[in-house]
């Protein structure tokens, strides 16, 4: 199928080589460079950079409502137009450019977890189950009707980043494989179904992590947030980044009560936590036994408190 491809980070990478493989990839859109780090280097996506490594013309407008911008994406003459994290609004004039619209690989279980940040969400949450669908594109956030879904059971050791790795990877070739069936005549879809949840874009004051909730939720959150926007506490009036953290069976620590030896642990609401990486204010991240070494941990406590 003719195709232009609209993806922007590293998890869409995948898709892109993929549908290169399998179809007829006219352009690729994606966002413009932006400023990244501290000396606010200008750098293209990650998108950007591989269609350019494999000689396809990159479109990096700043609004897709320029008129200039319609004409330009209309004149490839596109079937399908294939989208993973692309991070723009498509406006309702240009859905109709292609014959077969605009088809989305989403990182959820249409209509769980709508948004920005569902792998995030559906970590954080505790959700047993996750995946992706294709959907097709419409004017309602992640509303259209699902062409394809593929299931994949949740564990204890997942985070947004080794999930969101794996699931881009299964969903390119998704993705490809609905794009076929389209193009063989055979491509149907069905309304989603069930009552919609929503994962908005994170901030860092989402990941504050509140330690009177239980330790499985509070382990959730921060392989959830994981590596961004990052899960945070406080000590006092510093802030501490956290990584993702290891339920154990110990009982008897005050909520928020920091407890080092060989390993340290951190009270909750339930039993302790072990953390393992952490990220004092203004250090490199670190071996939390490492951090907790030479600090007076038993007049310390991790919390909202001390803030």
């Amino acid at each position: 199928m003719r195709i232009i491809f609209a993806g922007t980070p590293d998890t869409a990478v995948p898709s892109l080589e993929e549908l290169v493989r399998d179809h007829e990839v006219l352009a690729v859109l994606t966002r413009a460079p932006a400023p990244v780090g501290r000396k606010r280097v200008l750098t293209k996506s990650a998108v950007h950079e591989r269609a350019e490594e494999l000689g396809l013309p990159v479109l990096t407008p700043a609004s897709l409502r320029d008129a200039e911008v319609h004409a330009e994406i209309a004149a490839y003459e596109p079937e399908a137009i294939a989208v993973v994290a692309y991070g723009m609004l498509v406006p309702p004039e240009l859905l109709a450019v292609p014959v077969h619209g605009w088809l989305n690989l989403h990182f959820s279980l249409l209509p769980r977890w709508r948004g920005a940040a569902p792998v995030q969400y559906a970590i954080a949450a505790g959700d047993s189950t996750t995946g992706t669908a294709v959907f097709q594109i419409e004017e309602g956030l992640d509303t259209g009707p699902v062409f394809d879904v593929e299931e994949r059971e949740m564990s204890a050791a997942d985070t947004a980043e080794s999930l969101l790795d794996e699931l881009a990877v299964s969903g390119a070739r998704q993705l490809s494989e609905v794009l076929a069936r389209i193009e063989r005549g055979e491509g149907e879809s069905r309304p989603q179904e069930g009552e919609p949840t929503f994962a908005p874009r994170l901030t860092s004051k989402d990941a504050r992590i509140d330690w009177s909730e239980p330790a499985e939720v509070v382990s959730a959150k921060t392989r959830g947030w994981w590596p961004a926007p990052g899960a945070w506490t406080s000590v006092g009036t510093t802030r501490v980044k956290l990584g993702p953290v290891a339920v154990t069976d110990v009982e008897g620590l005050a909520v928020g009560e920091i407890r080092a030896g060989a390993t340290v642990l951190v009270g909750t609401g339930t039993t302790a936590v072990e953390l393992d990486r952490v990220g004092p204010a203004g250090k490199a991240w670190m071996n939390a036994a490492d951090w907790a070494r030479g600090l007076n941990t038993d007049h310390l406590t991790f919390g909202e408190n001390n803030a």
